[in-house]
């Protein structure tokens, strides 16, 4: 039995704002945030390469990151506290290239983001927090790379506000 994931296609190609499968009775909950099966009957072929958390402090701004060759598709979670995840498409050939798009994820929503390869990703963290990343191609330190949270051919429009910061 497939368990009930909710995924949603977003406008830029590829990528996927999804809602994993909980169940909560009295003494908590359950979720599960990942099955191979439920990603390919929605016709999402993504199998895990590897898993690992980032914690971070409020106010840290984890800026566009990627890999440039070994391109790692990633499925991103905020499992304990609450963050402004932010991805951008770096393919220059695509209609939506430099465009970002924004989703607050949080302990209390669940939600997750598909993140495709040849996209960038970062976030700024609004509470203490606790990222998953479960990544579709392993690490490589040689070939990560980044672009500046306030880049002015992107210009995102972070929350700066809810952590104290001026509006830039």
């Amino acid at each position: 039995m497939i368990q009930k994931f909710k995924f949603t296609h977003l406008d830029l190609p590829d990528a996927y704002l999804i809602k994993p499968f909980i169940s909560t009775d009295d003494r908590g909950a359950f979720i599960k945030d990942y099955s191979k099966e439920a990603f390919e009957k929605n016709n999402i072929a993504y199998d895990i390469a590897e898993v690992f958390y980032t914690i971070s402090k409020k106010g840290v701004i984890r800026a566009i990151h990627f890999q440039k060759v070994m391109e790692q598709p990633k499925l991103v979670r905020c499992i304990k506290g609450r963050i402004y995840d932010v991805i951008v498409d770096l393919r220059p050939k695509s209609p939506t290239f430099k465009q970002w798009r924004g989703f607050y994820l949080s302990e209390e929503n669940n939600f997750e983001l598909l993140i495709p390869k040849n996209f960038g990703h970062g976030y700024l963290v609004l509470e203490d927090s606790v990222v998953s990343y479960k990544c579709a191609e392993r690490f490589y330190g040689e070939y990560d790379t980044g672009i500046m949270w306030n880049d002015e051919t992107i210009n995102i429009n972070w929350p700066l506000e809810e952590i104290g910061g001026k509006k830039i």
